[in-house]
């Protein structure tokens, strides 16, 4: 007599923690079988898995499932199927649905290794296979790093904005970008109005002019000179202190996303991907998008990767009733970069209003005057990206970008 296939194995439920992980055994009645509780250590793995084989039933397979296998379960994760156990990603979200539907008010790492071990049970069809690919996770360690340290800079950008408006109150007079290697320069040197006070027109100008490299010269000088007034107040020099310190945090910040960007491009080029290939993505871009998507055959189909990236609709149909609404799940991160994508292909660029692709500008404005609204045709614009990406990343063919022409001119600029 043939078994059911999940008679065929003994699952293993493991809640994950940084020092310890918690393993509890079942059946496929249910029935609870043992726990074991062992340290985050690779040495204590093998020992893991001969205590494990003590639970194993007679003409079964051990299958584990995993809450977590990026983290603190990926060295786990790794070790299990490096020696050929099937490894199963038990998502947090559908463990703790389990938790709440077996009315378990206490939170324990034994209740939630059960819990794992019970969705591994009953979703054994259609969990997705834990796969620790390192290359796709080196790009992502690179990735958040960038968007750390972007986050940071931005931080202390506004802080130090905050600090400036105090020194000198027209400073966004002085220079284009705050953080421009001659604003930065300029502002540690001379924090407040007080340091320019023995300062000629001829010395600022000098060094105004060294450090931008002559673009800036004589006019920008004098005019800095002539919009201050000695603000000097108590406790000058800390003040002082604070907005050089706050610029040497800035530099330093600029110099490590140069850093982590650089080993970004270094990287991507090992993935032999065409992405760059397509005008408004850049070396960042594509290490981001690849970074979200992964190994690109978790996706059978582009309306796959879509429905991930939470950019396909939700039905809600009931009877005769058949609604679709924005599907505010998926994943939130890849969502954004397909929206800015699909912003930066709509949208003319720089000052002569150039098109960087004119099929997704004509198509953005085809949706409108279909009566969608600028979100609803930018959706349509984003799920066009999709297919797009998807056929890119699955065949590694490269994007054939249309000529850049002029934007036309809008309404009110023709009627004057």
């Amino acid at each position: 007599m043939m078994k059911h296939e999940k008679m065929t194995y003994t699952y293993v439920g493991v809640d994950l923690h940084k020092s310890t992980h918690t393993a509890v055994f079942l059946d496929c009645f249910w029935e609870k079988l043992g726990e074991i509780t062992f340290e985050n250590l690779p040495s204590k793995f093998p020992q893991f898995i001969l205590d494990a084989k003590a639970f194993q039933q007679e003409g079964t397979t051990l299958l584990f499932g995993l809450e977590d296998t990026n983290s603190y379960g990926r060295t786990l994760t790794t070790f299990l199927t490096d020696n050929g156990w099937e490894v199963k990603h038990t998502n947090a979200l559908l463990v703790a649905r389990e938790r709440k539907n077996q009315n378990i008010t206490h939170k324990t790492d034994s209740v939630d290794a059960e819990c794992a071990a019970r969705v591994l049970l009953s979703k054994l069809g259609t969990l997705p296979a834990a796969d620790p690919q390192d290359h796709y996770f080196i790009l992502r360690t690179l990735v958040v790093r960038r968007d750390n340290l972007v986050k940071s800079n931005t931080r202390m950008k506004i802080y130090l904005h905050s600090l400036l408006t105090q020194h000198y109150p027209n400073y966004r007079e002085f220079f284009t970008y705050i953080d421009g290697k001659t604003a930065l320069a300029f502002f540690k040197t001379y924090p407040s109005p007080w340091t320019l006070e023995n300062v000629t027109i001829e010395e600022l100008t000098e060094f105004i002019a060294d450090i931008s490299s002559d673009y800036y010269g004589a006019d920008k000088a004098e005019f800095i000179k002539n919009s201050c007034e000695d603000t000097a107040v108590q406790f000058q020099e800390i003040r002082d202190m604070t907005v050089q310190s706050t610029i040497r945090q800035i530099e330093f910040t600029l110099q490590e996303i140069e850093n982590v960007e650089k080993s970004m491009a270094v990287h991507y080029d090992s993935f032999d991907c065409t992405l760059t290939s397509m005008a408004g993505i850049d070396v960042i871009s594509a290490c981001q998008i690849l970074s979200c998507v992964g190994d690109i055959k978790r996706f059978p189909t582009p309306a796959k990767l879509a429905r991930y990236a939470g950019i396909a609709p939700v039905t809600y149909a009931s009877g005769k009733k058949d609604l679709q609404f924005s599907n505010q799940r998926g994943n939130r991160e890849l969502n954004s970069l397909f929206y800015r994508l699909a912003c930066r292909v709509t949208s003319p660029v720089s000052v002569h209003r150039k098109l960087i692709n004119q099929f997704f500008y004509d198509y953005f404005h085809k949706k409108q005057s279909e009566g969608k609204t600028k979100r609803q045709a930018m959706k349509c614009v984003e799920r066009r990206l999709v297919n797009i990406i998807w056929t890119m990343l699955d065949r590694n063919e490269e994007y054939v970008n249309p000529p850049v022409f002029d934007a036309p001119e809008k309404e009110e600029e023709k009627r004057v």
